[in-house]
């Protein structure tokens, strides 16, 4: 796996979108019944890693547009935790997702078994539709797309986005929140979001690769954020650890005041925050103040003209376009993700270790690990 496969993935999304929205909506379309789709009362969305957090990034969409309350949680959670006190009173609930790519994760495999024992309606949300995780679910959803140059979730990560964005308009139209005319002025701005994107690219490009080289020797990154996007400070510090190896954390916007803020070992470190002048902006803002005053490198992913951040910070990475805030998960992770691509580049290490030395068997316990047929009691 290449580094140049990583900005590759990023530089491909706008066309992807493109020629694969009108696919994946057709197969949202036709996932649930009518009657299975009136009868959603509860969401839980599942899985590891970038599945988990693409959860994490459409809890809001579910709940702002379809009206139908979402737990976003990991698959180890779930299975083990969640799914034996699931509520029984509407039968086929919640609807729980478990969202795998490769299909081979053993969690969200467990994740999905449990569930369904516990009488949820399981769908399995996968690349591979003949895989381990699919045979567990009632229902799977091939979220396939042409095949790329392999990357850390990229491509993938979009994908599932747009599926569930998708799930949570048709529920909405078939709910009779929205009209048809609504759901589809909806559609038309999820796929709008292929222009912010490129847009967006073309902006943070020479920027991201600049700041890369100017932080090569920082061996900590902190991405902020809040509401769905928590989600993309979670995912853009992944990108920074798969990529690049080095350590990387996301965090939410509040939390980081009562906990970040204090760190003075490396009073430098860059500090990513991440406002699409949503909900939390004003107190973005003042986060941002309190990142100066304790020396944080403050890099700011903000809508292209927003002063207030962008004032205090030493890096902006503007976002370009008029996306909802409801959808910037799918805009706002670009800067983060280029940037993980150069950092990987700026200090010569391969993205996953280059699945060598001690990484060569490619953490095989998350695909052989055991997997419960049910929760001891």
């Amino acid at each position: 796996m290449e580094t140049k496969n990583v900005m590759a993935q990023v530089e491909s999304m706008p066309e992807m979108i493109r020629s694969e929205f009108d696919t994946l909506d057709m197969r949202v379309r036709r996932l649930l019944n009518h009657n299975d789709l009136l009868s959603v009362k509860r969401i839980v969305i599942t899985g590891c890693g970038d599945s988990y957090m693409a959860g994490l990034a459409t809890e809001l969409a579910f709940e702002q547009i379809a009206g139908i309350p979402v737990e976003p949680m990991t698959a180890m959670q779930l299975g083990r935790y969640g799914s034996p006190y699931f509520e029984t009173m509407f039968p086929r609930n919640p609807l729980t997702i478990g969202i795998s790519v490769s299909g081979t994760v053993a969690r969200t495999r467990e994740a999905l078994r449990l569930a369904r024992q516990g009488g949820a309606l399981t769908v399995a949300a996968t690349a591979n539709p003949d895989s381990p995780v699919a045979s567990e679910a009632e229902i799977v959803f091939d979220c396939s797309v042409p095949d790329f140059a392999p990357a850390p979730g990229i491509r993938s990560y979009r994908v599932s986005l747009l599926m569930l964005y998708l799930l949570a308009i048709r529920l909405a139209e078939v709910k009779g929140r929205l009209t048809q005319d609504q759901a589809n002025e909806q559609r038309q701005i999820l796929k709008g979001t292929a222009d912010a994107i490129e847009a967006t690219i073309q902006a943070v490009q020479e920027p991201t690769q600049k700041l890369a080289e100017a932080v090569a020797a920082d061996t900590n990154f902190v991405f902020v954020g809040d509401g769905p996007n928590y989600a993309t400070a979670l995912f853009c510090a992944a990108k920074v650890i798969e990529a690049a190896g080095r350590h990387a954390m996301g965090q939410d916007t509040e939390e980081w005041a009562h906990l970040q803020y204090f760190v003075n070992t490396q009073p430098e470190t860059p500090t990513f925050l991440i406002s699409p002048k949503g909900r939390g902006h004003s107190r973005s803002v003042e986060i941002a103040q309190m990142m100066k005053s304790v020396r944080r490198t403050l890099v700011a992913i903000v809508p292209e003209g927003e002063e207030e951040i962008s004032a205090l910070a030493d890096w902006t990475l503007p976002v370009v376009g008029d996306v909802p805030e409801v959808y910037s998960p799918m805009v706002y992770p670009v800067a983060g993700e280029l940037f993980s691509g150069y950092l990987s580049r700026a200090i010569g290490e391969p993205p996953f270790r280059g699945f060598s030395g001690d990484y060569a068997e490619r953490g095989i316990t998350i695909r052989n690990s055991a997997v419960m047929d049910a929760i001891p009691s």
